[in-house]
């Protein structure tokens, strides 16, 4: 079943304010119950409770949540979450950022030295979603990356930008 399915049925199931804390709580590495996961993390999370390792999977489909279902109370954690050493995780909390719309120009301008290709290229986009026409010099230095699909993204950035701000050069 799709994630968006999966996570509707979960606010069916406890409440969308209750969906929402327990993402943010995964996030923090805590432990939700096996339904809860099994709503977020789908066929994945069965492995996971038949033994697989957890690594940061938990943490993912609780900022993966946050795409469905939405509260302010979710944007520190869904900032804190561009440190996680898992880069899947760093990946996710830009896409959140860009999907919300959240200030956080300054904290995705700092993952241009990020060691993850996936990560610099979702920051660049994430940049062009939530940043000003101030930014583009930033976005910019993500252009001279040597991986040919962060420097893509960069380009997608800045015509995003510029198409929030068509005065914006």
């Amino acid at each position: 079943m799709p994630v968006a399915q999966r996570i509707a049925q979960a606010v069916e199931h406890y409440g969308e304010a209750e969906v929402i804390a327990r993402s943010i709580s995964l996030m923090d590495g805590k432990y939700e119950g096996e339904d809860f996961l099994l709503y977020v993390g789908g066929e994945h999370a069965q492995g996971i409770l038949n033994g697989a390792p957890v690594l940061y999977w938990p943490e993912l489909w609780g900022l993966r949540a946050l795409q469905h279902v939405w509260s302010d109370a979710a944007i520190s954690p869904v900032l804190d979450a561009l440190r996680n050493p898992a880069w899947r995780v760093r990946e996710m909390g830009c896409r959140v950022i860009a999907l919300r719309g959240l200030p956080a120009a300054e904290e995705l301008l700092a993952l241009i030295g990020d060691g993850t290709p996936r990560v610099r290229a979702a920051a660049a986009r994430a940049l062009g979603a939530v940043g000003s026409p101030e930014d583009i010099e930033g976005i910019r230095t993500f252009t001279k990356d040597p991986v040919l699909e962060v420097r893509r993204s960069a380009q997608q950035g800045i015509e995003t930008l510029r198409s929030r701000f068509p005065s914006t050069r």
